[in-house]
């Protein structure tokens, strides 16, 4: 089983990369890759969402290319264009939203694949909040890893003013990349986010991020 996983950035792509791929190997999957959305050989130009139009093209040439292959997404909701779903998910309770947003795109795929598509072959991943939400897992080990352990209180003041990492976020300059450089200042997104995650582990990230837990099981799931 192949998996391709459409993903937004630098950061999204080191991680499906160094930490995805090795787990997924182990539940099965003989390759698993990241392509990024969009214009991919624009390596000035990383990051952020692109239209839905091109981005569902990607994922259906994909699909009818290779039929045994999966394809999923690795998209942030706070920035997300006018993707299916998208507004009218802004009326639905915070804990409803992303997979408000996954069932649209999971229903306009299936409806371009035509009958017969086994819809298995999409899950798509709709992150509220861009990677860095997934540091605040476990806020000991991630300081412990970034070599400030006197940050970890003031990384669980954060954690724990939203309940769980997946709703950390107020605006572009409290977005869970910013909480972390006021603490830690030479963060670095690339070089560390992916490595963080690594330390971390994923059975810790997924036992408190409810979302990416049930994207991850949905994954391995699909090879089982």
């Amino acid at each position: 089983m192949r998996l391709l996983v459409h993903v937004e950035g630098q950061t999204e792509e080191t991680f499906v990369e160094q930490v995805l791929k090795p787990h997924l190997f182990e539940a099965g999957y003989t390759k698993v890759s990241a392509r990024l959305i969009g214009n991919a050989q624009r390596r000035d130009g990383r990051g952020g969402s692109r239209s839905w139009l091109s981005v569902r093209k990607g994922i259906l040439d994909h699909l009818k290319a290779d039929q045994g292959a999966i394809s999923t997404t690795m998209v942030d909701y706070y920035e997300m264009p006018q993707w299916p779903g998208r507004m009218e998910a802004n009326a639905r309770p915070f804990a409803e939203r992303a997979e408000a947003v996954q069932d649209a795109l999971a229903t306009d795929v299936r409806n371009g694949m035509g009958r017969g598509f086994n819809q298995d072959r999409f899950i798509p991943y709709v992150s509220m909040h861009e990677f860095e939400a997934l540091l605040f897992s476990d806020c000991d080990a991630f300081a412990q890893i970034m070599g400030v352990p006197e940050a970890v209180l003031q990384l669980q003041a954060v954690l724990a003013s939203f309940g769980d990492p997946e709703q950390i976020n107020d605006s572009k300059e409290t977005k869970p990349s910013a909480r972390i450089q006021t603490v830690i200042e030479d963060y670095d997104k690339v070089l560390f986010g992916p490595l963080a995650i690594e330390e971390i582990g994923l059975d810790v990230i997924r036992s408190q991020c409810p979302n990416f837990g049930c994207w991850l099981t949905r994954l391995e799931k699909a090879v089982a």
